[in-house]
């Protein structure tokens, strides 16, 4: 993984250190990228769903706090059948576990587009989190600059974090 990393750093030509990297790959996917099955690891987030595709029936898609990857995609699959791109934006991805709707703020022009760059490997999922990091939040880009964890972790998850 370490040689991904500086690949991508050098890549992106970014300043961001590779420890900053490396913790935020292990925090927010303990760093795997793809299931067994060779899918992308995923957590599908109903309450986003519910914001996108407001009159979807409930489903499978309902239940929360899924943990195990074949629930997750159990989850997503019903979802998106009901909505594509609505089940794409609502949920995050791969290492970074980057939600499905920055895919405009991360330079894609679709969120299917987003989610094709990332099952292609691990080195472009982590030039996403790079760009992510760049371009989202000017908080977030000050945050990782300063290590400044607290304010990391509350642009990057929101505010509550901290109850997780």
């Amino acid at each position: 993984m370490i040689d991904l990393i500086r690949k991508a750093i050098k890549e992106t030509n970014t300043v961001i250190d590779e420890n900053v990297l490396r913790a935020f790959i292990a925090v927010e996917s303990g760093g795997r990228s793809f299931s067994e099955s060779g899918k992308l690891i995923i957590q599908f987030e109903p309450a986003w769903f519910k914001k996108k595709a407001p009159f979807a029936p409930s489903g499978k898609w309902s239940l929360n706090k899924i943990e195990r990857q074949s629930a997750e995609w159990k989850a997503f699959n019903d979802a998106f059948a009901k909505n594509p791109n609505a089940a794409m934006e609502s949920t995050s991805i791969g290492l970074p576990q980057i939600m499905g709707f920055h895919w405009k703020t991360l330079g894609f022009s679709s969120v299917g587009t987003m989610w094709d760059y990332f099952k292609v490997g691990e080195l472009n999922q982590i030039k996403m989190l790079i760009r992510f990091l760049e371009v989202y939040d000017k908080r977030l880009f000050k945050a990782v600059q300063e290590r400044d964890w607290h304010m990391i972790a509350y642009v990057y998850n929101g505010a509550g974090y901290a109850a997780q």
